[in-house]
């Protein structure tokens, strides 16, 4: 659970915007995109604990995931020059928070597969 608050930590640094204040205001697509993030790390952590028997390999494993999730997050924002990610999903663009959403589930899948 560490390493989930501490990447949702991190993730909600990297936005421009302020997840939770966008939350509580009812964005459905800052919820949709944050809710990914932290669906995608925890089930790299969940790939983490079935493949390793060993608590600091499951530990280790679980951050260099959780890494890697926040580089792909970061590399999905940059391959996508002509959609201001951020700015749509600040603006309430479900569409964009939904793929966004799709897209941590999606690489969540890759990096925990590649770990396991």
């Amino acid at each position: 659970m560490a390493i989930i608050l501490a990447t949702v930590f991190v993730f909600t640094r990297v936005t421009r915007y302020n997840d939770w204040k966008e939350i509580a205001g009812g964005n459905v697509a800052a919820a949709l995109a944050l809710g990914g993030k932290i669906f995608g790390v925890a089930n790299i952590i969940h790939f983490a604990i079935i493949t390793n028997t060993s608590p600091v390999h499951t530990i280790l494993w679980g951050v260099i995931g959780a890494a890697l999730l926040i580089i792909v997050y970061l590399l999905f924002e940059w391959l996508t020059p002509r959609l201001d990610v951020n700015s749509e999903i600040a603006s309430g663009n479900v569409a964009v928070g939904l793929i966004s959403m799709i897209f941590s589930v999606a690489a969540s899948f890759v990096i925990g597969g590649s770990i396991s």
